[in-house]
């Protein structure tokens, strides 16, 4: 908690800016502001995760080149000994955080899920796990500004964008691609791309390119130049990638989920981490290349040199045989998947976005040395191909296909690529999108009705707090009251026109509406010979509090045509919500985000 002398210093601080900026322009200086953290944020995480690697690569464990396949397995068991022995939390992935407090929260993300990628995810991708750095980086960015919004007192809307700025900052300084952070963030965070959105992205990617620059210059993870440009013959070699990489997103996708299905059997996670560990290193064994996020293999493959990218197997007498190296890499196409989602399972901290990129660039140069080596006289560019798989991939994984046409433009510093990029990932995200229609990041959220999207009217009742529209002023009646026990113990004590019958456990049984018995509620004759039970109705459809939110509860408003339906705690009455109360709380939450 702050002290007194800090929330004065605070408050002055706020009263100063009150009087002396505008909303507006507060607003892009704490996105210049987010951009600039967001880029520390990842040439922190991208330097300690080198500084581990290098140690690793020293003599100090000369060992390492023979045996690096059981490395990945201590880093996994020191985030094990980390998470259970000293901060004692699990380890959640960063973006579904970041939605799930965006639709929940308010956007506001507790410190300790955070910033403890920090320190985790350079541990698990320094020692060889097979994830990237991305994802964590965008994770402690986004916390970050949702700290930053909470200490200007901002509104949720600008809590929201700064968010979004945080995440189009990550990975501006990771890619130095500006254009592709800001269509990440409108793209995976449903953000409103408008004149009041546009330009704190642009600032924040700019703010955290310039960050990026001045620590490491002008050095850039893929350094590619396009020679080979766009040949309309091509064009039916680009449509076969499409669908292929539509293909590999959709295997990707399943895997994921499979594999994490698979080891939520195990009740301890110590049995995890042996397991996943173990899976792991037979996987390094015959395939190093997944061993870490994988930045360097693409880089190889994307300057023609597949032996160097494969590295040490033991299949080296064979390379001399191109098929054999398209078999390597076929393995890697396949494997990728398995050992970045054994590594989460295991226990491992890190992001899905570098691995998918390693996956898609395997895909597209197989794809390319398939069609060249087919002895029929075609040709196609396999640097080409190896980007416009990684485009595909992203495209269909996390079903961003424009993030990855900026993305792939941006790293090849040209647009020539740019018809090629478009046919493959449009062709990848509408199979991948019809077969599977929530990513890795939202199905879980969609799953739960927790998650946003560009769609206004979904966005606001899934922001809305059902809470807030339970009313729990109700007279509750037994149903052996008599007709008289109802008027003075119930009628006579509530505004209300609506009395819910319980049992001794407050359970809910029935309704009485005050119109049913306005007829006899005066003849005194019957005070005594009518009980609540004759008089009460069963209410077919009630709100379940844990399971239904505001869209479910609007649905079965609109079923029912009904005024008020009960809510139902832990299996016990809780109250009402009333079609009123509900739509006035919608009003406001659409005035609150549109405005």
């Amino acid at each position: 908690m702050a002290s007194p002398s800090k929330k004065s210093v605070l408050l002055k601080i706020l009263k100063w800016r009150y009087r002396h900026i505008s909303d507006k322009n507060f607003v892009l200086i704490l996105s210049i502001l987010v951009g600039f953290t967001a880029g520390l944020v990842s040439l922190l995480l991208k330097n300690i995760t080198h500084l581990i690697q290098v140690v690793l690569e020293s003599d100090i464990i000369s060992w390492q080149t023979s045996f690096y396949f059981i490395i990945p397995v201590i880093g996994l068991l020191i985030v094990y000994v980390f998470t259970k022995y000293i901060i004692k939390k699990e380890v959640r992935s960063a973006i579904p955080l970041i939605l799930y407090s965006l639709s929940k929260q308010n956007g506001v993300i507790k410190r300790i899920n955070g910033y403890l990628p920090l320190i985790l995810a350079p541990i698990t991708v320094g020692f060889g796990g097979s994830v990237g750095l991305l994802g964590p980086a965008i994770g402690s960015g986004s916390t970050l500004s949702s700290d930053i919004s909470t200490l200007f007192k901002l509104n949720t809307k600008t809590r929201f964008l700064l968010i979004g700025c945080a995440a189009a900052g990550a990975i501006s300084a990771v890619f130095k691609s500006p254009l592709a952070g800001l269509v990440f963030a409108v793209e995976v965070f449903s953000l409103d791309l408008t004149l009041t959105s546009l330009l704190p992205l642009l600032f924040a990617s700019v703010s955290s390119i310039i960050t990026s620059y001045f620590f490491l210059g002008d050095e850039v993870l893929f350094r590619f130049d396009v020679l080979e440009k766009f040949d309309i013959y091509d064009t039916p070699f680009y449509i076969i990638l499409g669908v292929g990489t539509a293909i590999a997103s959709i295997y990707f996708t399943k895997m994921y989920f499979g594999i994490l299905h698979f080891f939520d059997r195990f009740p301890k996670k110590i049995y995890k981490l042996l397991i996943g560990g173990l899976a792991i290193g037979i996987m390094l064994y015959f395939i190093p290349p997944l061993y870490g996020e994988g930045l360097g293999f693409i880089n190889d493959l994307l300057h023609g040199d597949h032996l160097t990218a494969i590295g040490k197997t033991p299949f080296d007498e064979m390379t001399g045989n191109i098929w054999i190296v398209i078999a390597l890499l076929t393995g890697i196409t396949i494997f990728k998947a398995v050992a970045m989602t054994a590594t989460f399972a295991a226990g491992g901290s890190g992001g899905i976005f570098i691995p998918t990129m390693v996956m898609g660039s395997a895909l597209g140069n197989v794809v390319s040395k398939v069609i060249n080596n087919l002895g029929i006289g075609l040709h196609v560019s396999e640097a080409n191909f190896t980007l416009l798989g990684m485009a595909g991939l992203i495209a269909g994984v996390l079903h961003a296909p424009l993030t990855s046409i900026f993305l792939i433009a941006e790293i090849t510093s040209s647009y020539e690529l740019f018809v090629p990029l478009m046919i493959t990932t449009s062709i990848s995200f509408i199979i991948s999108k019809n077969r599977i229609e929530h990513n890795i990041y939202t199905r879980e959220l969609a799953e739960q009705g927790h998650l946003l999207t560009h769609d206004k009217d979904q966005t606001v009742l899934t922001l809305m707090n059902l809470e807030d529209c339970i009313e729990t002023n109700f007279v509750a009646v037994k149903p052996n009251y008599t007709l008289k026990q109802l008027l003075s113990e119930a009628v006579a004590k509530s505004n209300r026109n609506l009395f819910p019958v319980t049992d001794e456990d407050d359970h809910l049984i029935g309704m009485v509406a005050l119109d049913d018995i306005r007829d006899i509620m005066f003849d005194i004759t019957l005070y005594h010979k009518i009980r609540v039970d004759t008089l009460m109705t069963k209410s077919s459809t009630v709100i379940v509090y844990e399971k239904d939110n505001a869209k479910t509860v609007m649905k079965k408003f609109q079923d029912t045509g009904v005024w008020n339906l009960p809510v139902i705690k832990n299996g016990k009455y809780f109250g009402f919500i009333s079609k009123s109360k509900l739509l006035t709380s919608y009003r406001r939450k659409l005035i609150t985000f549109t405005r």
